[in-house]
């Protein structure tokens, strides 16, 4: 429309003419602010609700500017809109189900957290039909140990026997099972596109700062010190943080205090441009943050003869998991390919015969019912996978002293983000975890070789 675009050119040029009206030549709002206190890289749920934790726990009200960065601003490629949305207490480590009991705490009571002034009340379509795990001869003594520690941090789970099983569920074959755990309350599925929507309504209306935008450049200053062992580190801390612009080519500084490193799938690109990582291999400086993209199928099926209402989220011991979706026989599920079948993560396209191959197989073996199935679509997400220990990296970097990390949980991250937003908050405000200790969670555990182990990863 070129006539369009003339008129428009001259009343740009008119409004600078003397005497004209005088508007902004350019339009600015979309530039991110020059200052921050707080940058958060990611608007993800996790870097969401690290916003709103930092909002809720400031003092005073008003006295911390937040700015969260996403380039991603149709979340086309989120992992948390791309998630089956699952939330569990079954885990092994007690920080891992002392997470998941806050988060349902939280996702039970939304509007409690995330209402907002005249805004209708958020409805995350919370599901609680638990989580069924299944336990092989070789892996059933693991179980009743990791039942035993979810027991003592106040989850309500219960062992099951073959027959415990096939008389609740009879839909099961227990062929291979010599055991199963079953989440009995706080436990199921929500829709996590519902969370994000209404952690970002909230943290508007705190007066969180959001950018589209990509983060290129981290400027720091540096200090050399030494250790008491002798060994010479490089303190840095960032300064500013310079913001590409969506679909532009110019980018914003913007000086900050803090920056916290929810980038999920992409953190480990973020701690680099940050200096992480770049030193000699075995030292504290050449540790990298080993967290990368893994891409993982989700497939939707219709099964007529499917089991019912009352099927929980059931996770086979071959890692193949499923869950209901919906009324109308609709079942979600997949699982995580060997280290050798480890797709390109280069792109989002789904391989069906990864389906036909690992996945059906197991189902229908499991739940002769799903011989029938149909596959109705499917799609395909990334995890931010820790590849040390597959477990959250949560807290301050010990060199780049102001990057703060939230992110490596490997397919967790988004039903322990309530409680994690509020860890790294405390970390920052008060320079330590108050309610919940997660000191195992810090980065450098990767110098040291101390690993997490959780059992329970799918």
């Amino acid at each position: 429309d070129w006539d369009g675009k003339v008129s428009e050119i001259k009343k740009k040029i008119q409004s600078i003419l003397p005497g004209g009206t005088w508007d902004p030549l350019y339009d600015t709002s979309y530039l991110p602010p020059e200052r921050a206190d707080v940058v958060i890289v990611g608007g993800g749920v996790l870097g969401l609700s690290v916003a709103y934790w930092l909002k809720k726990l400031e003092k005073p009200r008003g006295a911390i500017r937040v700015l969260v960065v996403e380039r991603d601003h149709t979340y086309s490629r989120a992992s948390t809109v791309l998630s089956v949305g699952g939330i569990r207490q079954q885990f092994s480590v007690p920080e891992n189900v002392q997470l998941s009991l806050f988060s349902i705490d939280f996702l039970r009571n939304i509007n409690e957290y995330l209402a907002v002034v005249d805004d209708p009340p958020l409805d995350i379509q919370f599901n609680p039909s638990g989580y069924l795990l299944l336990a092989s001869e070789k892996g059933a003594a693991i179980m009743e140990n990791n039942v035993k520690v979810q027991r003592q941090e106040g989850a309500k789970v219960s062992l099951m026997s073959p027959e415990q099983l096939r008389n609740k569920f009879p839909w099961i074959n227990t062929e291979g099972v010599a055991l199963a755990s079953y989440g009995m309350e706080q436990e199921g599925w929500f829709d996590p596109w519902s969370l994000l929507q209404g952690l970002r309504r909230k943290v508007q209306s705190m007066g969180v700062l959001f950018c589209h935008g990509e983060v290129t450049r981290f400027v720091s200053s540096s200090n050399h010190v030494e250790t008491a062992s002798g060994e010479k580190v490089n303190l840095k801390r960032i300064h500013e943080v310079h913001v590409k612009i969506d679909q532009s080519l110019e980018y914003q500084p913007v000086e900050c205090a803090i920056v916290i490193n929810a980038a999920g799938a992409w953190s480990g690109q973020v701690a680099e441009l940050a200096g992480i990582g770049k030193g000699p291999p075995g030292t504290l400086q050449g540790t990298k943050l080993p967290v990368e993209l893994r891409k993982r199928y989700v497939y939707l099926w219709h099964c007529p003869q499917g089991p019912g209402l009352e099927t929980p989220f059931v996770i086979d011991p071959s890692g193949t998991y499923f869950r209901r979706e919906g009324l109308g026989q609709n079942y979600l599920g997949g699982c995580s390919p060997t280290e050798e079948e480890e797709p390109d993560p280069g792109n989002l396209e789904v391989d069906h015969d990864f389906f036909q191959d690992r996945v059906w197989p197991t189902l229908a073996q499991r739940v002769p019912a799903f011989e029938s199935l149909k596959v109705r679509s499917a799609w395909a997400g990334y995890y931010d996978y820790n590849t040390f220990d597959q477990n959250g990296v949560v807290g301050p970097h010990p060199l780049v002293l102001n990057m703060y990390f939230a992110t490596g949980f490997s397919g967790h991250g988004l039903q322990q983000a309530p409680a994690v937003g509020r860890a790294v908050a405390e970390m920052v405000l008060e320079g330590h975890f108050k309610t919940i200790n997660l000191s195992s969670f810090l980065f450098s555990r990767f110098y040291l070789g101390e690993k997490v182990q959780e059992h329970n990863i799918i």
